[in-house]
């Protein structure tokens, strides 16, 4: 079988063809830290796909992005490419609405949002999430032509997220999630011209709206009250599926803490993910956490030391060296967010596993009842996990507080 399967990658690349992994009008698309023994030649890489997707447009993409940020210093990078090739769609009539978090200005390049501005056809929007569901628009995804097709996943419109981040996203051909994640974005359109305008949002759901987990696949979003119909909420969704788990689970994601993201101090308890997990390891469900090395500061280690010493857990701490190209803020990190159950169940999303995410932030998570798809996933974190970036939580260790914008 694996025979088989490296011939048929052979022919492909002999071809001039990439491979691509596909199940059910889902394929798995990733991003690979440049200069790193990892490899996924059966997987297209994000910078393939956007630049695919956006010249098969005909009438319409729309992008919601929390920021943007190209590459300094360089004409021809990953994100100048995909812009280049938004640019040309543009040129040929395609209408473009681009829909920006307000907060994500402080970490966005100006200069390449005025590009942006620049392109025909394309209408650029900040909103202001904060006075809608009380966070951001953390969700990183694009829909092409209302819904004939669509993409989401954890990279950013960011260069660095396009060569010099671990990513993980997915290709959606389903024309019904498709069409979800379009009328998601209406809803936040719609949204943003009325805080514009002084109006209160308008709040679709007042209970929560569970998942139908009687699809294959099925789209769940947050914050709940904000999401259309037809789309399960993800905070309680995650839950109810690390309920089911009997095995196994394996999870990637860059932060993990029982805590909200929130600027106050002390940050508020957010116990549903942590008790979740809890709950399925003393059940014997085995259990592989990795995070990334900017999970280490205070207080959040602790409570990773907190779960690393109980039964059936283990957790990894992942740290990429530095580019070639020497030091680059805010790059060189785990920023995949995805989870594996019992080799039936798999999970790609745009939230880290904190608070704040699939509470008060626009985020967006699919699940896929899919074992071929899930057994990529778990191949996909047992390869980070096996390598040599990912290292043991030490319970004794003390992590040093991590500067991911600086060298130091």
């Amino acid at each position: 079988m694996k025979f088989r399967f490296l011939v048929g990658l052979m022919v492909l690349w002999s071809v001039g063809v990439q491979a691509k992994f596909v199940q059910s009008g889902m394929e798995l698309v990733d991003t690979i830290p440049s200069g790193t023994s990892l490899s996924t030649p059966d997987l297209r890489d994000a910078v393939s796909v956007w630049c695919s997707e956006f010249d098969k447009a005909k009438s319409a993409i729309d992008i919601a992005q929390f920021y943007v940020s190209g590459e300094p210093n360089t004409t021809n990078g990953p994100l100048q490419k995909v812009i280049q090739h938004l640019r040309e769609a543009g040129e040929r009539g395609v209408k473009i609405r681009f829909l920006m978090d307000q907060h994500g200005l402080r970490i966005s390049d100006k200069k390449t949002i005025e590009e942006l501005k620049t392109i025909p056809n394309l209408t650029f929007k900040l909103i202001d999430y904060n006075k809608i569901g009380g966070g951001i628009i953390h969700a990183k995804y694009f829909v092409i032509d209302g819904g004939k097709s669509a993409y989401m996943g954890s990279q950013n419109f960011d260069w660095r997220s396009l060569k010099h981040i671990h990513e993980t996203g997915l290709l959606v051909t389903n024309t019904t999630i498709a069409r979800e994640m379009q009328a998601i974005f209406e809803v936040d359109w719609m949204n943003q011209s009325r805080v514009q305008q002084g109006q209160p949002p308008v709040v679709l759901n007042t209970k929560t709206v569970l998942a139908d987990e009687s699809q294959p696949d099925y789209l769940v979003a947050s914050p709940n009250a904000f999401n259309p119909p037809g789309v399960g909420d993800s905070q309680s969704e995650l839950p109810r599926l690390l309920a089911k788990a009997k095995h196994e689970v394996k999870i990637m994601v860059m932060t993990y803490a029982p805590l909200s993201y929130s600027t106050h101090r002390p940050r508020p308890y957010y116990p549903i993910i942590d008790t979740a997990i809890r709950a399925a390891a003393q059940r014997g469900v085995k259990i592989e956490l990795m995070v990334s090395s900017w999970n280490t500061g205070k207080p959040d280690i602790d409570y990773l030391k907190s779960l690393q010493v109980l039964p059936n857990i283990q957790i990894k701490v992942v740290t990429f060296p530095q580019a070639k190209e020497g030091f680059i803020p805010y790059a060189r990190v785990l920023h995949s967010k995805t989870m594996e159950i019992d080799h039936k169940i798999a999970w790609v999303g745009t939230s880290n596993w904190e608070g704040g995410y699939m509470d008060n932030s626009r985020n967006l998570e699919m699940v896929m009842q899919n074992g071929a798809m899930a057994n990529r996933i778990a191949e996909l974190h047992q390869q980070l996990w096996d390598s040599q970036y990912a290292k043991p939580l030490e319970v004794d260790k003390d992590y040093p507080t991590p500067h991911p914008g600086s060298e130091k």
